[in-house]
């Protein structure tokens, strides 16, 4: 029996493969068991939409996609938490798509539409022998996903090369080609990447200045006030659904380590993860640096070899490669089709040289006459 090419279909079948492999990877028995029965609930999402189709399950189960098997892999080289970030946003625009669905055709909101979304916490709440370090060790994770490294790889190299290749088609246009692009295009290149790293160390350097001095204040609350602190904690996890008996228990655990109380808190009252306040500022202006004259070089690169037509043409050639695989690299966030997000790279990164070269053309013409 042929597969049936269903979207929605496929969406749930790799998020029943790609749950399965994140309990796979997991070390920790509880959240393993987590992703487990998320798995299992993704499982009988697809097999219902089969059953829609009258179509076996047992026959018609599509694998899981490309996309999603790409999505293993960086994993198992970056780590499982990118993955986990990429589900908890795939839940959270479907959750998004179908409440704006209802509004459109006025249906009532019950609430069930952000199931998915929350479904991850309410099964860990559940467990029989969850205790607040387990949550607090899950919270961590949840709050650390999101793939950050690599959305910065693909963006930053996605800047490089079309700011640059807009300036080198503008140059380009303005001079037929000749040295002056190159010279051109290197200054971009390192204007460029040196005004992203700048940003980027600024950035970084503020983000944890700020947040250094707020965990500051959160820590002389709890040093002077600890039984309010415990409190607060207890009307936190209150707040979210789970039992007064055991939300004072999982606060009461959680206050028996200082150091872990003061991450629990920070987490929780100002929305700060400890752990991503350990990146190195500057390290991140070098990454910024790199990632953007990578992207930025590929337009230059055949005004070192050669000139005028020819290295135009080569320019174009190499960089719409580039944009293509750049719009290709972003599905891994979005989900899209990798031809209509490589393609529509394309065409941006296109229209945005083709009018600077058209300007610098204009331009070119000007200071001829």
């Amino acid at each position: 029996m042929a597969i049936p090419s269903n979207k929605n279909l496929q969406i749930e079948v790799d998020a029943c493969y790609l749950y399965n492999k994140l309990a796979e990877a997991e070390s920790d028995a509880t959240v393993a068991n987590v992703f487990r029965q998320m798995s299992d609930i993704e499982k009988g999402h697809a097999e219902a939409l089969l059953r829609k189709m009258n179509l076996d399950s047992s026959n018609a189960f599509p694998p899981a996609s490309f996309r999603a098997k790409t999505l293993n892999t960086i994993g198992k080289v970056f780590g499982y938490d990118y993955v986990l970030g990429v589900l908890m946003d795939t839940e959270k625009g479907i959750s998004t798509a179908v409440i704006n669905a209802k509004n459109k055709n006025k249906l009532p909101i019950t609430g069930s539409e952000t199931n998915h979304v929350r479904i991850l916490r309410s099964l860990l709440e559940n467990e029989p022998k969850v205790t607040g370090s387990n949550v607090a060790k899950f919270e961590s994770r949840h709050r650390s996903v999101g793939g950050n490294a690599l959305r910065a790889a693909v963006l930053g190299g996605n800047d490089g090369l079309v700011s640059n290749f807009s300036l080198v088609m503008g140059i380009a246009g303005a001079t037929a080609g000749g040295s002056e692009v190159l010279l051109a295009g290197i200054a971009g290149l390192l204007a460029g990447a040196l005004s992203m790293a700048l940003g980027e160390w600024i950035s970084v350097k503020s983000s944890q200045e700020l947040h250094e001095n707020q965990m500051q204040l959160e820590m002389e609350e709890l040093e002077t006030n600890p039984e309010g602190e415990k409190k607060e904690l207890a009307l936190i996890y209150m707040a979210k659904g789970i039992p007064e008996d055991q939300a004072h228990d999982m606060a009461a655990e959680i206050m028996m380590d200082k150091n872990k109380a003061h991450e629990v808190l920070v987490k929780e009252e100002l929305g700060i993860n400890i752990e991503e306040l350990k990146g190195s500022a500057r390290e991140a202006a070098v990454y910024s640096f790199i990632l953007f004259a990578v992207g930025a070089v590929i337009p230059v690169i055949p005004f070192m070899f050669t000139h005028g037509l020819t290295a135009i043409a080569i320019s174009v050639i190499g960089s719409a490669a580039g944009l293509f695989l750049i719009g290709s690299a972003i599905t891994l966030f979005t989900g899209k089709s990798i031809w209509f997000s490589g393609f529509r790279q394309v065409i941006f990164g296109l229209i945005a040289a083709a009018i600077t070269f058209g300007i610098g053309k204009l331009i070119g013409v000007s200071l001829a006459g």
